[in-house]
């Protein structure tokens, strides 16, 4: 299993956080939400790399 610790960790929390922020003020329906939140919290480098390809993106502008 891969471990990210230090400065690299924290900057993959940040990442996760502002991720997880977004996905909940996307317009996608609440069933994708919870699954990308639930994917991002157990999978959090892989997760974060799969919404950025392919998560529902923010509803703001």
């Amino acid at each position: 299993m891969l471990e990210i610790t230090g400065i690299g960790g924290i900057i993959l929390l940040i990442l996760d956080i502002w991720a997880i922020i977004s996905v909940v003020g996307s317009g996608a329906t609440t069933g994708k939400k919870v699954l990308w939140v639930v994917l991002i919290l157990l999978l959090p480098l892989l997760g974060f790399i799969l919404w950025l390809l392919f998560g529902p993106r923010s509803g703001r502008v």
